[in-house]
């Protein structure tokens, strides 16, 4: 299948640069120079992947990002030219999928792309027949909360549906799969299949545990459901207080 990546990016040449090179990667891709282009674009396209400038003029990449993740799971990629660790936690807060520091390698842009579309599993290539299905993955409960990992749904028993973007549903249902389970930093990497290992490995799931948490926690600094093993790592504790 062709996937659809639309950039918005106030840099024309590095704009038409990026959407070249993708082109001959076989992706379909759409560009726009401002937020206002962007939107009109999105209006009468499905998108997969949005990569997005914060520091466009007018709106910036940040307030785009809030309204494209309220159109559907479409996977968001920052782009900054600050490289600022705030530019970088502000993005990932709000929803986005990965982050890269202009200016930045087109190979390595490529590499978090395949990362974030193979993570949101958005339109799968091949359903398969009922035959030969895998069988369905139960649900999960811990405290007030049930997880239907093959809906990609989480509810509270009081609040309703929780909605968390794909890469925060995406870490709750690799700690799901294995509850009561410890699981260093190092195999969630593997297992949310980061094409890109780098030295922000770490940070990155350190990052989404806290929006996880601040979503899902009674109180997010004194976490009771996803706890930290000092030395260790991360566990979903199904028996945490209800």
């Amino acid at each position: 299948m062709v996937y659809r990546v639309a950039i918005a990016d106030d840099e024309i040449d590095l704009l038409e640069a990026v959407a070249e090179y993708l082109r001959g990667h076989g992706y379909e891709v759409l560009t726009a120079a401002n937020a206002a282009q962007f939107r009109a674009l999105v209006a009468d396209h499905a998108i997969d992947v949005a990569i997005l400038d914060i520091a466009m003029p007018g709106e910036d990449g940040l307030s785009l990002a809030r309204w494209v993740r309220r159109q559907g799971h479409t996977g968001i990629i920052f782009a900054s030219a600050s490289g600022s660790a705030m530019d970088r936690i502000v993005g990932l807060e709000i929803g986005g999928d990965d982050y890269m520091s202009k200016p930045y390698d087109l190979r390595e842009l490529l590499a978090r792309i395949r990362s974030v579309l193979r993570r949101l599993d958005a339109r799968p290539s091949v359903v398969p027949s009922p035959a030969v299905a895998a069988p369905a993955a139960r649900p999960v409960s811990f405290g007030p909360y049930r997880i239907d990992i093959d809906a990609r749904r989480l509810f509270h028993a009081e609040r309703g549906e929780i909605v968390l973007t794909a890469a925060e549903f995406d870490l709750l249902a690799v700690l799901a799969r294995r509850p009561n389970r410890v699981l260093p930093r190092g195999q969630l990497v593997e297992l949310l299949g980061d094409e890109v290992p780098d030295s922000e490995s770490d940070r990155r799931i350190d990052v989404r545990i806290a929006r996880l948490r601040r979503k899902i926690e009674p109180e997010s600094d004194r976490p009771i459901f996803i706890r930290t093993i000092r030395g260790l790592g991360y566990v979903l504790d199904t028996d945490g207080a209800a």
